[in-house]
């Protein structure tokens, strides 16, 4: 029955059901296929992908999700499904927040099949990505919209009125939030120099008109003000290159290598545009960043990693921040 609630979708990328080759390798195949993520020729891609990509990196990649999963599930469903609970909270009886993953269960379909069922007359959807990238916001965006308009084939008969939260790359909350962590991660690990790592993506992208680049740098322009750091004190790399092609640079992994020579003893690596910890935060970055770190002649005992965002009392009071700005009158 049609009432008066607000729906609130938050939107992820999504994760594999279980760390497995199939498993792995069906998620793989959905996020690879998105032309907003890989924009190659279907006909020079798909072969490729079905051929060679997925056989070769399922089977790898799925010995990496088993090094970071938990009795629980994925890291990244149950820090979602724990943001989603929180923030349901805090918005009150008046809203209904779903979990929806793009590229896995529970999907935008099912998660909008809840809000529908619960009353809601129009949905907002909360991308969990702070910084805009084609690769991501926009996937949401459309698939989100999609899931609206039509279940599967079918049309659907009532559609909500959908809005999309802008991308917040220095909203207040998310900062603050982001502050908290950042200096808890501090206070724990007396580092002297802060690696921030964003995931990264073609330059080619970027000089087609995506604003990711500059968005990055609005982010971490705002948390070293918050944090009062100078130019010295923190280094800015992009992570997860995928492909030949060029990448914004420089890659996580040779500031990593470098940082030794260049007299770092205790970094502390923060991946600021992650609200929940996955396998690029907690195997990319806490696993192989510190292997590099090694390999570049730093002590592999003094590298650290700041936790995403999480659960994060100030990130969900950000989160909540976000939507009620979004639907105010």
């Amino acid at each position: 029955m049609i009432g008066d609630v607000t729906g609130v979708l938050l939107a992820q990328v999504g994760t594999p059901d279980a760390p497995t080759s199939r498993a792995v390798r069906r998620y793989l195949a959905r996020f690879l296929s998105d032309r907003r993520v890989v924009d190659y020729p279907s006909w020079w891609w798909q072969p490729l992908l079905r051929g060679v990509i997925l056989p070769l990196r399922s089977p790898k990649s799925a010995r990496l999700y088993r090094r970071i999963w938990t009795t629980a599930g994925s890291p990244l469903l149950v820090e979602s499904e724990q943001q989603r609970a929180l923030l349901a909270t805090a918005l009150g009886p008046s809203h209904r927040v779903a979990l929806g993953m793009a590229y896995a269960g529970p999907s935008f379909e099912a998660a909008i099949d809840h809000l529908l069922s619960a009353g809601a007359t129009r949905i907002v959807v909360l991308p969990m990505f702070p910084q805009y990238s084609s690769a991501t916001t926009a996937s949401v965006y459309e698939a989100a919209f999609a899931a609206a308009i039509a279940r599967g084939s079918r049309a659907r008969r009532f559609v909500p009125a959908v809005q999309f939260i802008a991308p917040y790359p220095d909203h207040r909350g998310y900062i603050e939030a982001l502050r908290a962590r950042v200096t808890g991660a501090i206070a724990a690990a007396s580092p002297d120099h802060i690696v921030l790592s964003f995931h990264g993506l073609p330059e080619r992208f970027v000089s087609e008109g995506d604003p990711y680049d500059a968005q990055c740098a609005l982010t971490v322009s705002a948390l070293a003000s918050a944090m009062r750091w100078s130019g010295s004190d923190y280094t800015v790399s992009f992570q997860s290159r995928f492909g030949r092609e060029p990448w914004l640079a420089p890659a996580t992994a040779d500031v990593l290598r470098g940082l030794h020579s260049r007299g770092v003893k205790r970094p502390l690596i923060v991946a600021p545009g992650f609200t929940a910890d996955c396998l690029e935060t907690l195997d990319e970055l806490g696993n192989e960043g510190r292997d590099e770190f090694a390999q570049g002649g730093g002590d592999p005992a003094a590298y650290c990693l700041c936790p995403c965002l999480n659960d994060h009392p100030l990130w969900i009071e950000a989160m909540a921040q976000l939507v009620s700005a979004a639907t105010k009158p």
